[in-house]
Order: structure tokens, then sequence, then C-alpha cells
């Protein structure tokens, strides 16, 4: 029924129809199983990775920061191919599923490496790139799935579920250390069987439903053919913007445990915190930009992530936790209304047969600039300190918010039975 009303531009609201469908789609539930599954998979590999390599394998900081560097910013390119070739013929399913065998794979190879630095490396792009291929077609499995008017809330279940994974797999990793004694190679089997549960999740719950939605005169789109959209080029602007002015998560951990002196044994779990405040707001955020448009959400969220700015800036005084609470509160609250908002925001822009493209050009887009942005902070940081760093991304926000202000179309998204009330 949502496929059949999804990419009709003409389709009547479905409060005409016999009132609205509030239920997120069977095949947003299915996707977000997946990506729960494959989180706890991934981010047991996370968790231990930098104990690995470093204390475990002797590799210096610096080795591993530019493995790790180099890995991420490949994936945010092979974004591209993975939703220009997810468009090709409707193959999201098989595009995403691919991604999901590869990243479960690296496991293995991680397993089989021994301590030779090259296959590590190997292994750890064949994550990389798994992770890259899978995005943008899944995100567009899951707009292609649900109505219109639920798109927020639809990605609002999915990041909840996708955020749980990765609330459980560090906990995984390290109770198996505990109880192995510190042995990686079993958090490395469990990793690689659990990734190939989700990998059997998604052939087995998520229907093929590109081929429901292909139109069988749609040719191939081009990965750039979204910039034809006036209101997509606008988005894509604003997001990356946004992200220039976007300092990294562990900077603003770094703040945190220098400001406040926090022990190094608790810097683990500050971003457990930030994520536990996504995953309890990445529903409520994406139904309220189902009910008044998503454009001022995402705007909001990023007003949400300058305050977590300005507390950074307020001399700590008092208890450590009366800076950190609200802080890594604001941070979640930042996540929850800007990352599966923007899709939902973006995916109307696009057509059926360019919608993985599209969403993939946007992801990598705003990867790129969050990239500079974080690398200026750092260099800042090393020339000027971290306040006055601090500072300048605080005023840069600022700026970006009213750019991104006049650059965002108003949303047309309204929830039918508010529109018909």
């Amino acid at each position: 029924m949502y496929l059949a009303t999804t990419g009709r531009r003409d389709a009547p609201p479905p409060s005409a129809t016999g009132g609205p469908r509030r239920r997120v789609p069977a095949t947003v539930l299915a996707l977000g199983t997946v990506s729960l599954v494959t989180d706890v998979s991934s981010e047991m590999v996370t968790a231990v990775l930098p104990l690995y390599l470093v204390v475990g394998l002797g590799l210096s900081p610096l080795q591993f920061g530019f493995l790790d560097g180099l890995f991420n910013g490949a994936a945010a390119v092979v974004r591209l191919l993975g939703g220009h070739a997810a468009d090709r013929g409707g193959r999201h399913k098989r595009v995403a599923g691919l991604g999901y065998a590869l990243s479960a794979c690296s496991r293995l190879g991680l397993l089989l490496a021994g301590g030779a630095t090259g296959q590590i490396a190997a292994a750890l792009a064949v994550d990389r790139v798994g992770k890259g291929i899978r995005t943008a077609p899944r995100d567009a499995l899951i707009t292609l799935s649900s109505p219109p008017h639920l798109l927020g809330r639809s990605f609002g279940v999915h990041r909840a579920m996708d955020t749980t994974g990765a609330l459980l797999g560090p906990l995984a990793a390290f109770a198996l250390l505990w109880v192995t004694a510190d042995a990686y190679d079993a958090v490395f089997v469990v990793s690689f069987c659990t990734g190939l549960l989700g990998v059997l999740l998604l052939v087995l719950y998520v229907p093929p439903q590109e081929a429901s939605v292909a139109s069988p005169t749609r040719r191939a789109a081009n990965p750039f053919g979204a910039l034809r959209s006036a209101a997509f080029r606008r988005i894509l602007c604003a997001a990356a913007l946004l992200g220039a002015a976007t300092v990294g998560d562990s900077f603003v951990y770094l703040l945190l445990q220098r400001g406040l002196d926090i022990p190094v044994g608790w810097f683990p779990l500050l971003p457990l915190g930030s994520a536990a405040a996504y995953l309890l707001l990445a529903i409520p955020a994406g139904r309220l930009a189902d009910r008044v448009g998503r454009r001022l959400p995402f705007l909001y969220g990023h007003g949400a992530l300058l305050g977590v700015y300005g507390l950074l800036l307020v001399p700590a005084e008092g208890p450590a936790l009366a800076l950190v609470l609200p802080v890594l509160i604001l941070l979640g609250v930042f996540y929850a209304a800007t990352d599966g908002v923007l899709m939902a925001l973006a995916a109307p822009t696009l057509p059926d047969g360019g919608r993985a493209g599209g969403l993939a050009l946007l992801q990598t887009g705003q990867a790129l600039t969050r990239l500079l942005g974080t690398a200026g902070f750092g260099a800042a940081w090393t020339v000027w300190g971290p306040s006055r760093a601090l500072w300048v991304a605080a005023a840069a926000l600022i700026v970006s918010l009213a750019g991104g202000w006049a650059l965002l179309p108003g949303s047309s998204a309204p929830d039918p039975e508010r529109s018909t009330a």
C-alpha cells in the first residue's frame, strides 16, 4: 500500500482514503533490526580496535589515526558509487546486502590477519567500503517504503534501533574480553557471526521492494543528477555549510575531560551518554519533524550544538555532572534532530530513480565538510589553544545557521491528520 503512493506526486493524502496510516512500515522495522544487529557487530570491533592495534600490536597513535582517517575519507567517496549502483535497475536491497556482507567479512579478515599490519589495513578498508556502500541504498529503501508524511518518524525509528546496537556493541565486547581474559580473537569471531546474522535478516525479512517502485522505463540515474533539483541543491549547500562548522565529537569529549579533569577510566563512557540521549530522542524528533516540517527541527538541532559550544566555554564550577549531563543531552538532541531528519527533508526533492544516488551525494558532501571542520578545529586548537578555537567554532556555527536559514526551502510534509483537523 505504501509503495503504491510513495512515488506518485498526485496521490491523495492518506486521510482521503480512510484515514492516515500511523504505523511505521514493516520494511523500516526490518531494516532497523538489521542495523541494530550489524551495529552490535561493528561497535564490538570499534570499541576494542584502538587497544588491539596500539597496545596489543604496538602501532603508534599517529599510525592508527592515519589509517582510520584515510579509510573514513574513502568510505565517503564509496557512498556515491553505492548510491549509483543501487539506482541502476532499482537494486537497493542487493547493494545494501553487499555492503553488509563486506563489513561482516572484514571481521574474519581481522581474525586471520594475526599481527600483519598490511592485512589489518586491508580488513579495515573492506569494513569502511562496506559501510559506505550500504548507507545510501538502505536510506533510500526507507524513503521508498514510507509514505511522505511519515518519513521523519520512519527515520527516527530506524536511527533509534541503530543506536541501540551502537550502545550494546561496546558492552558486549568488554564483557567478552573480561570472560576470555583479553582474547581479542573471541571478539572478532563473535562480531563476524553477529554480522552474518544481520545479512541473513536482510535477506529473509527485507522485501525486494525496489522491483515494485521501479518504473519499467526508468533509466539509470547519474550520481549527480540530483543537482538538477533546485530544492535539493539548497539542502545540500545548507548541510555542507553547517557541517563545516561542526566540531567532531571526539573534541567535545576531550574538552569536557580537560575542563573537568575527568579520570581517564571514565572517558569511554562519554560517547555512551550522548548515544543514550540520541536513542531516547530520535523517534520524538522524527514525529515532530513530520508535524511541523523538517526544516525547523534540522536548524534547531544545530542550535543545540551551539548550546554545547556555549556550555564548554563557561568556566567549570560545581560538580562535574552539572556540566557533563547537559552537554551530552544537547549533543544527543543535535543528532536526533539532524541525522534522520535531513534524509527525510531531502528525500521528497529526489525522483524515485535517483533516490539512493541523491542521498549518497548529500551524505558525502556533509561528511567531507565535517571532516574539514574537524581538521580546522584541530589546527586552531594547536595554534590558538582550545578556548579561542571554540569561540571561532561558535562564531562559524552562528554564521552557518544564518546561511542555513536562508538556504533551506520550506518543508511541505505536514501531518495529514493535523492538516484536516
